[in-house]
């Protein structure tokens, strides 16, 4: 099929079965019946000349087929209900992350890559919504194994068909204390020789050659380093060197566009082989976490939420603990796997403005823009429901999806929620440890929230009824403070510094990147027991029996107090008033807290009623809370 431009539509060509389980989950019904498991492979085509994919960095060096297009191929699973007339005619789509199946674990509870077992369903929330779940690879430099979802995109070449190079730079830290450790290339070294290595403490000391730091070539994807003296586990080791064969990397956006409007659209492929929801789909949600999320709010900025019969691709989104972050993936040398945190990371791209859904101006970079804008101009923006914990106000400078980058409260569009889980990290720890953190892990769950927006999303995309207000905290709000002003506590044996990862504006031009004017950041303001006051309370928060953070910091031995990557704080309160005053602790204990352990749990009901009257929170999951109450013993 040709456009009216002449140019050849990019479309899925091939939609092979690879194999099938039916019924999946040991034949477990659920209130769409059973499921079945279907492990496909999609081969797509581009047109580099086409205006849909000309932002795709090095499409025009990819390597073309007789027809001149660029080929691809990836995974496709579909997890669906056999009977699809009793399924709700919307297709899920669960971006990987890393090639890993997330939603599972966010939604159902039971994390997987290969839903086979009845414990894999775990509580059947998706299933029980009637959804066609829908995972295909969008990374092109994840190996294959572990059932992971993955992807073969082009390597860009020169004309005459030799290597791309250009400077590529890698960053090591948590490497153990051996004297020497190896450390792993993204891309092959274009000759094993040069390469420059650096050294630093903390993220903001300057870069280092000290004497006994050194390093030798182990193969071209691969470099063995010499710890120096003087620096312990935590510290910050930085190649640069000139690497060769970037993958054609913006190809996942147009793959995911293109996968999706294939199994929403198309009855067969072009060899005649039958789409498995023909017919099916009305509606498409997106979901995406933490790196997935940030590549959901990448594809809807980069233009990719319109197909090129111009139609949109996905009705509803949900960017899930993203922050203000997008991704750096359309790059050469792009690595989607590297996001900034305080001390990892720091200065890789994929964070610079935009950072808002709403247009917004920033005097910094000069420029006009927002997350929606391509969207707007084609009218093919969806429902957007974003979601963070806590931890990506301090780790991905939340603060910038809800001010501006002056500092000042934004405009949110009414077709677009934003929610903050306060209290929570990036992802609930099952067990509270330290690990290489000084505090504990934090354990306060989001997930029942979570399942309320995702059905408050679903019933705007069908039915036009308005997901809740957004809540999360906001400057005008007074929820939001410069982060050493939040009035945090001070507890015994406790350290804040209000160590924030700050977002400098960066100059990519160089390697390393060099490093401009700071965005202005904020953070949650806490009450007297250290908990946010702003965004959505679990009722464990609500009614806590303890200081729950989105922040930890790092411990001796590891770059002490720095930021201590994705893990938050729990510090639980002392059991009776003796032990507290005796500690020093400023947040009353338990025992004065709650008369008894009915008085405990009438709380929690009475806060998850609230929640549920906002909501907030689903029956079902009220009911797991109070029976978790329940079965706490209060003092």
């Amino acid at each position: 099929m040709l456009l009216a431009a002449g140019l050849a539509e990019a479309r899925v060509t091939r939609l092979d079965v690879v194999s099938t389980v039916s019924p999946t989950f040991e034949g477990r019904a659920f209130k769409s019946g059973q499921y079945e498991l279907l492990r496909m492979r999609a081969s797509g085509e581009l047109d580099p000349h086409s205006p849909f994919n000309a932002d795709i960095v090095n499409i025009e060096k990819a390597p073309r087929n007789s027809r001149g297009l660029v080929e691809y191929t990836t995974d496709v699973h579909i997890l669906k209900p056999i009977d699809l007339s009793k399924g709700s005619s919307t297709l899920f789509y669960d971006v990987v992350n890393r090639g890993n199946k997330l939603a599972m674990g966010n939604f159902n509870g039971a994390s997987t890559n290969d839903p086979v077992l009845a414990a894999h369903a775990g509580n059947g929330f998706l299933m029980d919504q009637g959804y066609a779940v829908v995972w295909s690879a969008w990374q092109g430099d994840v190996a294959a194994g572990s059932d992971r979802v993955v992807a073969n995109f082009p390597i860009a070449k020169r004309p005459d068909g030799s290597p791309v190079t250009g400077l590529s730079r890698e960053e090591f830290t948590d490497t153990g204390t051996a004297p020497t450790f190896n450390a792993a290339l993204v891309y092959p070294a274009a000759a094993l020789t040069g390469g420059t290595l650096t050294v630093r403490q903390r993220e903001g000391d300057p870069r280092q050659t000290p004497p006994g730091l050194s390093f030798t070539w182990v193969n071209n994807k691969q470099i063995a380093i010499t710890r120096p003296a003087g620096f312990d586990s935590g510290a910050l080791y930085e190649f640069v060197y000139t690497a060769q064969d970037p993958i054609v990397m913006g190809i996942g956006f147009a793959a995911t566009r293109d996968v999706v409007s294939f199994l929403r659209n198309k009855t067969t492929d072009d060899a005649g082989q039958r789409n498995p929801l023909a017919g099916s789909i009305r509606h498409v949600l997106g979901f995406g976490s933490s790196q997935s999320g940030r590549f959901l709010k990448d594809l809807l900025y980069q233009g990719f939420n319109r197909d090129e019969s111009r139609r949109k691709v996905f009705d509803g989104i949900q960017p899930h603990i993203s922050g203000s972050r997008k991704t750096f993936t359309n790059y050469e040398f792009a690595a989607p796997g590297r996001f900034s945190r305080q001390h990892e990371d720091h200065m890789y791209p994929g964070d610079q403005f935009p950072f808002t859904y709403g247009l917004t101006y920033d005097p910094i970079s000069r420029r006009f823009d927002g997350i929606m804008v391509k969207c707007r101009l084609t009218g093919t923006c969806p429902k957007v429901v974003h979601t963070d914990s806590e931890l990506e106000v301090w780790q991905a400078r939340g603060s910038l999806v809800v001010t501006t980058p002056q500092g000042w409260p934004t405009y949110i569009p009414p077709d677009v929620r934003v929610y903050a889980f306060a209290g929570t990290q990036h992802g609930p720890a099952a067990t509270p440890a330290r690990g290489i953190c000084k505090n504990l892990s934090n354990p306060l769950p989001y997930a029942p929230s979570m399942r309320a927006v995702l059905s408050a999303l679903d019933g705007w995309v069908r039915s036009g009824k308005a997901a809740p207000p957004s809540n999360y905290p906001m400057l005008q709000e007074g929820e939001l403070a410069p982060p050493a002003a939040i009035g945090f506590p001070v507890i015994p044996g406790v350290t804040f510094n209000g160590l924030y990862n700050e977002l400098p504006f960066k100059d990519l031009s160089t390697q390393p990147p060099t490093a401009g004017r700071i965005y202005p950041g904020f953070a949650p303001i806490v009450n007297d027991d250290g908990n946010a006051i702003g965004g959505i309370a679990h009722p464990f928060l609500s009614v806590p029996i303890g200081t729950y953070t989105g922040w930890n910091l790092r411990s001796a031995g590891n770059a002490e107090d720095e930021g201590c990557s994705l893990t938050g704080s729990y510090i639980p309160f002392l059991a009776t008033r003796a032990e507290r005053i005796a500690a020093n602790d400023p947040r009353l204990s338990i025992e004065e807290r709650y008369a008894s352990s009915a008085d405990y749990v009438a709380r929690v009901e009475a806060a998850g009623r609230r929640l549920m009257a906002q909501r907030l929170l689903l029956q079902a999951d009220y009911d797991a809370i109070v029976a978790e109450a329940r079965g706490r013993v209060i003092p």
